[in-house]
């Protein structure tokens, strides 16, 4: 077959394709969009015994490994996804996203 021998593709069927492609993604997510996952910011860290823990009481302190103004961990199903800031949103917590973390697999 000689490369003159191919059909002429038009800018409708190139259209086509993409609307096509774009349906199937769209199928996909649509497939998945419903699947419950675990979302958990961790605030910083704390290290102790079960004893000292049983002493605590109301407007006890616990000091976290964190320092005041660095970012806090976002977590998804327990993987690090995502670095990010708290802020106040019509008086709830919330977390505005900083950084996206790529996690390097381990092999």
């Amino acid at each position: 077959m000689k490369l003159t021998d191919l059909p002429e593709m038009d800018d409708d069927t190139e259209e086509e394709q993409d609307t096509g492609s774009t349906a199937f993604d769209m199928r996909a997510l649509e497939s998945i969009s419903e699947v419950p996952v675990q979302i958990s910011a961790v605030l910083g860290r704390a290290v102790m015994d079960v004893n000292t823990m049983l002493k605590l009481g109301k407007g006890a302190v616990i000091e976290l490994d964190r320092k005041l103004g660095q970012a806090i961990d976002v977590y998804v199903n327990n993987r690090l996804v995502a670095r990010g800031e708290v802020v106040i949103n019509d008086e709830r917590l919330g977390i505005t996203m900083t950084e996206i973390v790529k996690n390097v697999e381990k092999g």
